[in-house]
């Protein structure tokens, strides 16, 4: 196990990162000053920075948002979501095409937001539950007061029609700021579990690596040296493995609490650090306290 102590220590190895951003760059109310210089000297380097999110929106809405942090293209190259992916099994038709969408007014921009260079295999509907076909789900319709308790009745529904879920972004958790809020993977992860069939396009799954790859191709990055980074073990690390990819590890973030990381004056505990790859069986190929 190899911890660094900033990202420059390594970025000499690659010259693509594939970064998330949650937990990463800023924790839902404020960005991350240090992690944000350490993209800008990675692209002054002659590195792409690729933001690769399980947000479940596509990429203008999610550009959009991080305008609100001050985070720009001075940060990055191009976002690749996990709403762009679900986008592409949507339209589809891996749901059928009148779909009950489970989630907040907010990502609305997902049905709405369609690139103007797909390809409409089918006209999506956004119908109510009784007349679905599938479902596709952006998260929880309030993750500040809901958690997939209060959907047992929905599922037990859903699973009794066949409906399947879409699952716009596989994230369980997120943080904002201090608070922990459900995320889609966690109604998705019920929704299994009582039977259900769902479909994941996001991190760790192979869809949105695949749409990434094909927007290096179009950046006209011959032969990229792919560095990921993230704080999600299930999600960020678990698919850069899966892909056959380096790792970068941000203790700091999700796992925090259980690394000793709880707050600024704490330091990284080594050894719970080591039981927490032990238990998820994942190990990255590198670790660092927080993105810098």
């Amino acid at each position: 196990m190899q911890v660094i102590k900033q990202l420059k220590d390594i970025s000499k190895n690659y010259n693509v990162l594939f970064c998330d951003i949650w937990g990463c760059i800023h924790n839902g109310k404020e960005a991350y000053q240090n992690a944000l210089n350490a993209l800008v000297d990675f692209k002054r380097n002659n590195g792409f920075v690729m933001l690769l999110t399980n947000a479940p929106r596509p990429k203008n809405a999610v550009k959009a948002h991080l305008s609100t942090f001050g985070i720009s293209e001075k940060h990055f190259n191009d976002i690749t979501t996990s709403g762009d992916a679900a986008q592409n099994s949507m339209l589809s038709g891996d749901v059928g095409t009148n779909v009950f969408h489970l989630g907040p007014k907010r990502d609305v921009s997902f049905f709405n937001d369609i690139p103007p260079d797909r390809k409409l295999t089918n006209k999506i509907n956004v119908v109510e539950l009784r007349h679905a076909e599938g479902i596709v789900c952006t998260g929880l319709f309030d993750d500040r007061t809901e958690t997939p308790e209060n959907y047992k009745d929905l599922i037990k529904y859903s699973i009794k029609k066949n409906l399947k879920l879409l699952c716009v972004n596989p994230d369980i958790f997120v943080d904002v700021g201090d608070l922990r809020v459900w995320c889609a993977g966690g109604i998705a992860a019920a929704f299994s579990k009582a039977g259900g069939i769902s479909i994941y396009c996001g991190k760790p799954h192979k869809e949105i690596y695949k749409l990434a790859h094909q927007k290096l191709e179009m950046h006209n990055i011959k032969s990229p040296k792919i560095l990921c980074v993230g704080d999600g073990i299930n999600t960020d690390i678990l698919g850069g493995k899966n892909e056959m990819l380096d790792t970068l590890f941000v203790c700091g973030g999700l796992s925090r609490d259980k690394v000793g990381l709880e707050n600024e004056n704490t330091k990284l505990d080594i050894k719970k650090l080591e039981n927490l790859f032990k238990k998820n069986k994942m190990y990255p190929t590198f670790s660092i306290d927080y993105l810098c």
